[in-house]
């Protein structure tokens, strides 16, 4: 597991299923009864011995053909019932269990949606979804089946070891000696393989992230011919695995063994000892009979405990895994007594605002030093200055996506930090420079920040044609199914500008107070580019805006400027002024034509 949390103290194995009972609640009755019809079950099993004995020595040992019938249609029913009872186990568990696998997962989901971007930084996605798709199945399989059948399992080994005094003290004491051992057994045993599991289950995480990070890298690995070096360091990994799971396995083997070799040993000494007690007339052959079936019914039990047992500490590892994320804190909260802005002018201001991340030495710099900057109402600003001077950093933070460590942020004069985050970010739209997309159409994309509108309503079509326009995204009327086209895991489908075009027009499409865009056209040609700006004049002229700036074209779009440098503000003005007095501004701005001259160059030469 890749996270920087601290590991919270170890529970006991109780204690940590403890944890799973505030979701298994609501389906504990159905759980109960299918408890219930387990022991039924089992309690017919343990019936059977008995009237084996009443059958050996009364209607065999007196001849009556009648009773022995009987007797025989009465195992009959005995084991007719049992199957019963396990039918309706299996029939009452299946939707509880279904139920509390449905909310876990949904909590797990929602969790992982409200935890920071901090967390995210610092989780592998495939430790999350190896936790959200393994833990949370195999929780729900040991819930309505491993705990069941342990707890059931138990009780009929200790009422069977009872009835074994029923016939003879001495075959049951030995059967209860010879069994001792394998209480030491399954006690090295949990030690020892809760240990693997663990190690197992965030192995498999990281095999999880190697295979979506290969699958997402694809066409990397394939254009620099990377591929074998991906499988040989994949192949490692699951030589890791393959290595934990066989110590996984000697560990369940050792513990089959004993719960092998134990009861058969037990089984050879009640053997001898019974035929003792029959010949000097202390046991009858009935009786002998019966202790031996229900030795025998008990054998089961026994054994399966090798298989609970494992599953159990499986369990127990799952749950710790996925209670991981659910305790992590979520220090982006709502506060407890929010503000509302009912009609935002779109003023954003930054008032003494430093940052570091959560996980920096203290002795490191802060990465925002001191930034005071405001942004008037419908004033469009430019962010430049050279690579790690803060700037992405600093649009991260009027939406909350990082919160500052000293200073604050305010829209209109409130601290956003007092404002609901629904509200927020309905107030400030942001467009990346790395576009994401979803797995879904280009309709849903471009509208997923209205959730006030129908998206096949005809208000929510004027909207999508407008930010389509604004954004020169008329390419997804061509698309195969036109705006319902979907556009593929993450919208590898599309270009890279097509990509930065449709996340333009989402951010566009939100219709927000201020627009905060960091670098949102940097794989547009040229052209394209000249047409976005024209186009994005028209929503600038009302909307405060933050843009990023890595173009001096984007520099042209912006009322005035800000210059960082080493995390601070050093020069503010109009794009004249600051080349008239700015001589880090001026470095700034070559670097930027140099770099738009060369990729210029490189699309004519294309």
């Amino acid at each position: 597991m890749t996270s920087n949390s601290s590991p919270s103290p170890r529970l006991s194995t109780p204690k940590a299923l403890a944890r799973l009972i505030p979701f298994a609640r609501p389906a504990m009755g159905r759980l109960a009864m299918g408890g219930i019809a387990a022991l039924g079950a089992a309690a017919m099993t343990l019936l059977i011995p008995i009237v084996l004995q009443v059958i050996v020595d009364g209607p065999i040992a007196s001849g009556d053909r009648v009773l022995i019938v009987w007797a025989s249609l009465g195992i009959l029913v005995l084991g007719i019932l049992e199957a019963l009872f396990v039918f309706m186990r299996r029939v009452l568990v299946l939707r509880p269990g279904l139920g509390i696998e449905f909310d876990i997962r949904n909590q797990f989901y929602r969790r992982l949606q409200r935890l920071p971007v901090s967390f995210h930084d610092r989780w592998q996605s495939g430790q999350l979804l190896s936790r959200m798709m393994q833990d949370i199945g195999l929780v729900r399989r040991w819930l309505v089946f491993g705990l069941i059948l342990l707890v059931v399992n138990v009780l009929t080994i200790v009422i069977g070891s009872v009835l074994l005094f029923r016939w003879h003290w001495l075959l049951g004491t030995i059967f209860l000696v010879v069994s001792i051992p394998l209480w030491w057994v399954g006690y090295t045993f949990e030690r020892k393989y809760g240990t693997l599991a663990r190690q197992s289950q965030d192995q498999a995480g990281d095999l999880a992230t190697a295979v979506e990070e290969s699958v997402h890298g694809i066409r990397v690995l394939k254009a620099f011919g990377r591929g074998s070096h991906a499988l040989k360091k994949f192949r490692l990994q699951v030589e890791t695995l393959r290595s934990i799971e066989l110590r996984k396995a000697r560990e369940v083997g050792v513990l089959w063994f004993w719960l092998e070799v134990v009861p058969m040993v037990a089984f050879a000494l009640c053997l001898l000892a019974g035929i003792y007690l029959t010949s000097i007339g202390q046991l009858t052959i009935g009786e002998l009979l019966a202790f031996f079936v229900m030795a025998t019914a008990l054998r089961w039990p026994i054994e399966s405990l090798g298989f609970l047992f494992s599953f159990l500490i499986d369990a127990r590892t799952a749950t710790d895994r996925i209670f991981e994320v659910l305790d992590e804190a979520n220090t982006i909260v709502d506060p407890e007594h929010p503000l509302t802005i009912e009609r935002p002018r779109g003023e954003l201001a930054f008032r003494g605002v430093h940052f570091k991340y959560q996980d920096a030495a203290a002795t490191e710099r802060d990465l925002l030093d001191g930034i005071d900057l405001v942004v008037q109402p419908g004033e469009t600003m430019a962010l430049v200055g050279l690579t790690g001077s803060g700037k992405t950093t600093l649009t991260t933070l009027p939406t909350r996506l990082y919160d500052v460590t000293a200073g604050k942020v305010e829209l209109d004069g409130v601290d956003v930090r007092d404002l609901r985050l629904d509200e927020l970010r309905g107030h400030i739209s942001m467009a990346f420079e790395d576009a994401t997309l979803f797995s879904a159409s280009v309709r849903e994309n471009v509208l997923i920040g209205r959730e006030d509108l129908d998206i096949r309503s005809p208000e929510a079509d004027a909207v999508l044609r407008e930010a389509l326009e604004i954004a020169q995204a008329h390419f997804a009327y061509d698309l195969p199914n036109g705006l319902d086209t979907p556009v593929g895991e993450e919208g590898l489908s599309l270009s890279g500008g097509q990509r930065q075009r449709l996340a333009l027009a989402r951010a566009v499409a939100a219709r927000p107070a201020v627009l905060v865009l960091d670098d949102p056209l940097s794989a547009l040609d040229v052209d394209t580019e000249a047409l976005v700006e024209a186009a994005l004049r028209r929503v600038l002229a009302t909307t405060t805006a933050l843009i990023v700036a890595h173009r001096p074209s984007t520099v042209a779009l912006a009322d005035r400027v800000a210059v960082l440098e080493a995390g601070r503000i050093v020069g503010v003005g109009t794009h004249s002024d600051l080349l008239r007095d700015n001589a880090h501004y001026r470095h700034v701005i070559s670097s930027l034509e140099a770099d738009d001259l060369l990729q210029r160059e490189a699309e004519v030469n294309l």
